[in-house]
């Protein structure tokens, strides 16, 4: 995640300095640096028509009335007639006001004076880059040149990224041919110009951009109006013009030339002569807790073991709150070598500093990064190191490189493509291969594989829509990094190809010929007969999320489950939220609260009317084993997961696994994306292998100990759920049945028991509440309880001096030492929260919130009238220190007796409110803006880290820890689904080897490609038999158990165990099991393990535990007995 922080004073000033000259630059007029540095509306609000002037209205403020509430609107489609057939699109809102409104000033939350930036729609990209970034984005103009599938899908993504503008060009006119990899084409817009037909579609992403077209050959002057060109269909003469105009225009203008031809794909960037990378991967600065510093020459800088390093040899630190060696705290980088897990060497003589007394942090300094790029011309002759992606074909980049030459050329010289299957074609293109590779000297290839070179003809035509959708998330990533120095950009080549896609079995040339239909460039690559088979298989997507529309429309596009045969199932039992809009294209604002699957259904049927698809809304588990039975999966060609939970992953995977059925798996996670094949008896499956699981803080820690925002952040969201949902529902689980209620506690008679009625007790009587003025009262007294008398508490039972044990100072690293806060209403963050806290505790007991409660001056008069007691530390109190303590109750002998008087008390009580009173619990819901949720966590946080001089953090930084949001841009999920629908093509085919399937892990930020084949399961051996996870061993005709026994027996097994599910049906061992050896399994699960076995379950599955003759133990697979 990234957050204004992310870039020093210095760096924000020079970026300011330098957008500022590209503002007067683009406008012409001084008075346009004022539009650029003042907070504005988001750009897009007015239309711009070419030939026209930008009018930009700045009496925007921050208190204004907003205009409208979505991003996304209806659409108005302006032509100009001096606009070179163009069409500009955007929200034309007018901004003026007739008259002059004065507003109080209102009560924010500290840090969220950003209105420019739409955090519900954005929030998951903003935690991948950022305001900075973000801001940097909407400032930018880009121009995407050739609209076929990949300009589509790359226009795609930057509109939903949300730049200024994307200006599309294209001379061209739809084709059928283009329906192949086009998501915005459908057959009625054949014979319209490609850009034109194309704008509509994109506008309604994301109304917020404007989009523009030329239809017209571009001037190497227009491309003056950019900060970044991409071009996806240009020949090279002319790409290397523009690039020249583009490396040397002041300041230079970004290039990017992409290609996808058939299963090949190339990038080229060049960012100019010196682009500077302000942030290389988008990591937060790695930090570490001081133990010990020397003072030596080098210095030897130890760090508590509380979590490992994660600096290298080099890298640049600063330190903070260092006492004794407080030359330290200077601010000033310094740099480090031998870096360890726990420890570095400093390159500094700290001989003459202070004695290291205790205390300090150590944090990561991230340095810009200068990179010096090539025009086209010359990179072309020197390449230099390609980016590597597959590193099985090592040496395929340099081949590829002469390939996309040689295809220039014969496109230069014959006007048209190489036709598919035409031998003649291919070798002419391997000619001039050979040819271009014999003039390069000594750089020339010993083998320019001619099979290869053959393959690249037949599909150099055809833009498959995998392809795009892989290459479009990788340009549209590269088009983000030259708009705004996020993450390091492509330097410079890279290709790929997924030649291992095709079919297994060789193609006839006939195979290849145009049906006249939407899949024709498809066919010119794969053959009609690998095409009847993607339209006759049947495939399962578990979910509609993001990965899951970017399945879909390319499921629709390549026509899968689109024939007579065919059938697509999606389910998903989420509903479209405003924050999905950002990424999840196939959903628009006015979808929102309705059923993801039931809208995605219908966006893909829009792509391709063919596709025969039936969207459920049932989450895939054990409880709709009814829904999605045996029948359902055994009657699946493949399944597609596009879930965001592992639990449900691994659930799907014992289902593949179970009924043998490939899985395509994939996730991404910001800017990092991977995808997994899981293919029958091939490859592991995905519950083979896991992640460790995330390291949790002791409870201790976050409730007493806190040394990092992240445990204020925990404690905040669990104080949250524990006053505003669990205690009110408590209240309510009493009311509605006070007799039961009270006797399970009774019975339960714990320390937990008691908690929950002191909490029940406490909300019904003393800390009821009526009006809004004893909600405020409620919250001043919490804050005096959080922030002052618990830390006054805790300091006198541990005083600063306090010691260990062992005689170790008790405040020492990593912990701490607090202090009590003084409250004041002079202090907006705390005004803050005890607004929030007093709507959420009115809404909790169904109080109605006064007009007046934003005015700080009335709400501060409020606030003073709350008497405040005095508090007095005690003696006695038992504060948790161990680690590895999971409660914070602490039981005594008296419970029952104490449960006893609560339950009396609460009877009395009980007897004073209203007939029917019951409270409303409040659940979390982090992407509403305005219920205060995030208002109050990001408060009760702030409040406790300025108790431990944590440094606190703003409104949408803490939604992104409390809320435990999962970083999320377009441009990784278009790649990872690319990625699997390349895989898809060779489980439809069926008949691919292990080393042809390929598992990817990228990273966009770096970028980083490491992609190789699967790794296979794990093979059993016994006797002459193997077996892997893959196999299951079906057993006929509803056996008896002793029939069981014997025919594992035949196998050189002896079976001392059988279970279903949790229940042991026999074990060797009981001598009254032997009673039912004669006995039917099916009927012993029955009886035993009271199993319901349902109509439409014609199995059961059992564990058998085996050992040899030799008594090992032998790993069995699982049996299924067939009773019906």
């Amino acid at each position: 995640m990234d957050d204004n922080r992310d870039t020093d004073d210095d760096r924000f000033l020079t970026w300011f300095l330098e957008l500022t000259l590209i503002s007067m630059r683009l406008c012409g007029v001084l008075g346009s640096l004022l539009h650029y540095m003042l907070p504005r509306k988001r750009p897009g609000e007015g239309a711009v028509v070419e030939g026209e002037s930008e009018t930009t209205n700045n009496n925007n403020s921050q208190n204004n009335v907003p205009l409208a509430s979505s991003p996304i609107k209806k659409q108005r489609t302006t032509e100009s007639a001096n606009n070179n057939n163009g069409v500009t699109i955007g929200n034309n809102s007018s901004n003026h006001s007739s008259s002059s409104v004065v507003f109080e000033p209102s009560i924010m939350a500290p840090g969220d004076a950003n209105h420019d930036i739409d955090e519900d729609l954005h929030s998951r990209q903003l935690a991948v880059y950022g305001r900075e970034t973000m801001r940097r984005l909407f400032a930018s103009n880009i121009l995407v040149s050739g609209m076929q599938g990949l300009g589509a899908e790359i226009a795609k993504n930057l509109v939903l990224a949300g730049v200024k503008s994307v200006t599309l060009h294209d001379e061209g006119v739809v084709e059928l041919w283009d329906l192949s990899s086009n998501f915005v084409f459908t057959e009625s817009d054949v014979g319209k110009n490609r850009a034109l037909a194309s704008v509509q579609k994109l506008q309604e992403l994301n109304n917020a951009v404007v989009i523009s077209t030329l239809t017209t050959p571009l001037t190497k002057e227009q491309l003056s109006n950019f900060q970044t060109v991409v071009f996806t269909d240009i020949i090279l003469q002319k790409a290397i013009e523009f690039n020249e105009y583009c490396h040397n225009h002041q300041p230079p203008i970004a290039f990017i030339k992409a290609e996808v031809r058939g299963l090949f794909g190339s990038v080229f960037c060049d960012f100019g002569p010196e682009f500077t990378v302000y942030d290389v991967d988008g990591e937060e600065p790695h930090t570490g807790i001081i133990a010990s510093i020397s003072n030596d020459n080098p210095a030897l800088v130890a760090c508590v073991d509380d979590e490992r390093l994660e600096f290298q040899d080099g890298d640049l630190v600063v330190f903070s709150e260092v006492h004794g060696m407080t030359e330290l705290n200077d601010g000033k980088p310094r740099k480090i070598k031998s870096a360890r897990p726990y420890s570095f060497t400093l390159e500094e003589d700290t001989t003459n500093f202070g004695t290291y007394v205790k205390g300090g942090i150590v944090t990561q300094v991230k340095q810009p990064k200068v990179l010096n790029f090539k025009p086209l011309r010359e990179a072309l002759k020197d390449p230099g190191d390609f980016l590597l992606s597959d590193f099985s074909k090592f040496d395929r980049p340099p081949l590829l490189h002469l390939a996309f030459q040689a295809l220039d050329k014969f496109v230069s010289e014959l006007g048209r493509f190489p036709v598919a299957g035409s031998e003649e074609d291919a070798q002419k293109l391997i000619s001039i291969a050979a040819n271009i590779n014999d003039s390069l000297g000594d750089g020339k290839l010993e083998d320019i594989n001619p099979k290869l070179l053959r393959h690249f003809a037949f599909g150099s035509r055809a833009v498959l829509n995998p392809m795009a959708a892989m290459f479009g998330g990788i340009v549209g990533q590269e088009a983000v990094k030259a708009c705004s120095g996020k993450f390091h950009p492509l330097f410079q080549f890279f290709y790929f190809d997924s030649v291992e896609s095709l079919p297994s079995e060789p193609i006839d040339a006939s195979d290849f010929k145009p049906l006249n239909s939407r899949y024709d460039a498809q066919i010119s690559v794969f053959g009609s007969k690998l095409q009847k088979k993607m339209e006759d298989s049947k495939v399962f997507i578990v979910g509609s999320g993001a990965l899951g529309c970017e399945f879909l429309k390319n499921i629709a596009l390549m026509g899968v489950s689109c024939g007579s045969q065919g059938k697509l199932t999606v389910t998903d039992d989420d509903v479209i939220e405003k924050s999905n809009l950002s990424r999840q294209f196939l959903f628009r604002d006015w979808n929102i609260g309705q059923a993801k699957s039931t809208v995605a259904a219908s966006a893909a049927a829009a792509i391709n009317p063919r596709l025969n698809i039936e969207a459920l809304q049932n989450r895939v588990g054990p409880e709709t084993e009814n829904i999605f039975d045996d029948n359902f999966w055994e009657n699946l060609t493949v399944v597609v997961n596009a879930l965001d939970n592992v639990n449900a992953r691994l659930y799907v995977d014992q289902r593949c696994l179970y009924f043998q059925r490939p899985l395509l798996e994939s996730g991404t996670l910001g800017a990092k994306c991977n995808t997994q094949m899981v293919i029958p008896h091939l490859t592991e499956n995905y519950g083979a292998s896991r992640d460790p699981p995330e390291k949790q803080a002791p409870m201790c820690t976050v409730h007493s100990f806190p040394h990092n925002i992240d445990h204020c952040l925990t404690w905040a969201r669990s104080e949250f759920e524990g006053l505003l949902e669990k205690t009110p529902a408590e209240v309510n689980a009493y009311l509605s049945n006070p007799v039961e209620y009270s006797a399970s506690m009774k019975s339960a008679g714990d320390a937990q028991a008691r908690d929950n009625l002191e909490r029940v007790l406490e909300c019904l009587d003393r800390e009821k509440c009526e009006t809004f003025q004893d909600c405020i009262t409620w919250a001043r007294l919490k804050f005096e309880d959080y922030f002052v008398n618990r830390v006054k508490q805790l300091i006198y039972t541990f005083p600063e001096d306090a010691a260990t044990s062992t005689g170790a100072p008790f405040w020492s690293a990593p912990k701490r030492f607090p202090h009590p806060l003084q409250f004041s209403t002079a202090d907006p963050s705390q005004l803050h929260f005890i607004m929030a806290a007093s709507i959420l505790r009115a809404e909790t007991f169904g109080i109605p919130v006064p007009d007046w409660f934003k005015n700080p001056k009335m709400l501060a008069e409020a606030v003073d009238k709350v008497i405040v007691p005095e508090f007095q530390p005690k003696k006695d109190v038992k504060i948790v220190t161990d680690e590895k303590a999971t409660s914070l109750s602490t039981a005594s002998f008296d419970d029952a007796a104490v449960i006893d008087d609560l339950v009396g008390n609460l009877e009395k009580c009980r007897s004073s409110l209203p007939a029917g009173f019951r409270m409303k619990p409040i659940q979390f819901e982090k992407d509403d803006d305005t219920n205060y949720h995030m208002d109050l966590i990001a408060g009760l946080a702030n409040m406790r880290a300025r108790n431990y001089s944590i440094p606190e953090v703003d409104k949408l930084k803490a939604k992104f820890i409390a809320g435990r949001i999962i970083p999320a841009i377009a441009t990784s999920t278009a790649m990872a689904t690319g990625l699997v629908c390349l895989e898809l093509y060779k489980v439809l085919d069926g008949g691919h080897k292990l080393e042809d399937y390929r598992n990817t892990f990228a990273n966009l930020a770096l970028p980083l490609f490491s992609i190789a084949e699967p790794v296979p399961p794990k093979v059993i051996k016994h006797q002459d038999m193997s077996w892997t996870v893959w196999d299951r061993w079906i057993l006929k005709g509803n056996p008896t158990l002793r029939e069981l026994l014997q025919w594992l027996k035949d196998k050189g097994l002896n079976a001392y165990s059988i279970s279903y599910g949790s229940c042991l049906l026999f074990n060797s061992m009981f001598p009254r099991h032997r009673e039912r050896l004669d006995k039917k399994v099916a009927d012993l699960a029955r009886e035993v393990a009271k199993a319901e076995l349902p109509p439409y379950r014609g199995h059961l599955d059992v564990v058998v535990a085996c050992e040899d003759d030799e008594d090992n133990d032998i790993d069995i697979p699982q049996i299924s007995i067939h009773f019906r």
